[in-house]
Order: structure tokens, then sequence, then C-alpha cells
């Protein structure tokens, strides 16, 4: 392979790569989310700055996608943080576990998302909406809502899911020392929302070493909801380089 054909790949390996190019288009992408309220100097901890934290709302989401284009079909699960960045209020993704190794791979070299390898779940369980997570063999989340008991408005569901996110990328060089250390922004415009509903909701968290969901804390249930949606993922932009 000469020299101008080896700059053209996406990816690795060069005759099977991990991934095809994008855009990747999510068609009947479906949301199960809890907001919850929590403890801020658990989540500074994390939040990198310049960004700040002013209530300390978390979001844990479970994320059903059984038709995306070039990545086929998988789940994820996963906590943002509510923050703002200056004047603008968005969200930080702090985890995402997936159980797929395209959307795992794409995910982290194309743009920022902090994927890594889980087993999350979403389903119906008789009138209950049920997300779970488990890491290896062990439960590390399950999450319930009653399923479709109230709808919820079409336009503060366009919003919640199209909120501004912010992500970390981070990239070390063969040196030891990092190459890449940036925040990026991102944020879906390229929307349609099918339906939405909210319903009472529950969360628990279970200890884990490697998947530390539980060292956010779930103080109080804020809202909860039930989406479901076509998308195309947006491409991050660099807020703040931390090598600069």
């Amino acid at each position: 392979m000469r020299k101008e054909e080896v700059v053209r790949q996406l990816t690795t390996p060069l005759n099977a790569p991990a991934y095809p190019k994008g855009p990747y288009h999510f068609h009947h992408r479906e949301f199960f989310t809890i907001t919850y309220r929590s403890e801020k100097d658990a989540l500074q901890k994390v939040v990198p700055e310049p960004l700040e934290i002013d209530e300390p709302l978390v979001r844990f989401e479970v994320i059903r996608m059984p038709d995306t284009t070039g990545l086929g079909s998988y789940t994820e699960a996963g906590q943002v943080i509510r923050v703002r960045c200056g004047e603008e209020e968005g969200e930080f993704v702090h985890s995402m576990y997936v159980n797929n190794h395209p959307a795992i791979a794409s995910g982290r070299e194309i743009g920022a998302f902090p994927k890594k390898l889980g087993s999350p779940e979403l389903y119906v369980d008789s009138d209950t909406l049920v997300g779970t997570l488990d890491y290896g063999t062990l439960r590390v989340a399950t999450a319930t809502m009653g399923y479709k008991h109230q709808p919820l408005d079409i336009e503060q569901a366009r919003q919640e899911i199209s909120i501004p996110t912010f992500m970390l990328k981070v990239l070390p060089g063969y040196d030891g020392k990092l190459r890449i250390c940036e925040l990026v922004r991102t944020q879906i415009t390229d929307l349609t929302v099918h339906g939405a509903w909210t319903g009472p909701a529950r969360l628990q968290l279970f200890e884990h070493a490697l998947a530390p969901l539980a060292d956010f804390p779930v103080r109080e249930i804020v809202s909860a909801s039930h989406i479901l949606t076509d998308l195309t993922l947006a491409r991050p932009t660099i807020v703040y380089d931390y090598l600069a």
C-alpha cells in the first residue's frame, strides 16, 4: 500500500477496518433516562475545568440502538453530569458502557466518547420499562419506570436529547506523555422525536471497582423519560486544549 493510500485510511486493520466512515444515522433509537440529585463533592472530582457544576444533577441513561448505519444493533448505558461552560448549560459525558465493538472503537477514535465494554439492556417487563447494566457477570445498575404512564411534551423531549454535551479526549503518545488532551463539544441537531413519556422511576447503583457508577449516589429522583427518535450524530468541535 502506497503512502498516499495509507493516509486515506480511517482506522485499522487496513484490510478489515473496525468501523466504516460516517455519518452515523440512528433509526428507532430509544432513550430511557433517569435524572437524579447526587453529591457535588463527588462530581467535582471528575468534572474537568473549565466546566462548572451549579447543581449536582446526574443522568443515568440506557439507549437502545437497533438500526445504526454501519455499526449495526447495540445498546449502551452510562452517566452524564449537568454542567455549565461559560454561559452555556450542557452535560459532561462521564462514562458509557457498550456491547458493540465498532461503536466503542468509532466513538473513542473519531469522537471523544468515553466508551468501554459492558452489557446493558433495555426492555419492557410487564408494565415496567427496565434498564440494566452489567459489567462482566456483575450487576452495577438497575433502572425502572412505569411504562408510558404519562405523555411527555415533545418539545421538552427534543430539548433533553439535543442539549450540548462535553467530553474529554485523551490520547497518549509513545513517549508516555499526552499527545491530545482536549475538551470537546457536540450537539444533536438532526433529530426526529416519534414519542415521549414519563412515569414513576427508581434507580439502584451497585459498588464496583471498575464500573464505579455508585460513586455518584442517588439522593433524589428528579425526573425520568422514555423517548423514541431518529437522529444523526454531529461531529465534535474543540472547546479547550489543555496542552496549548
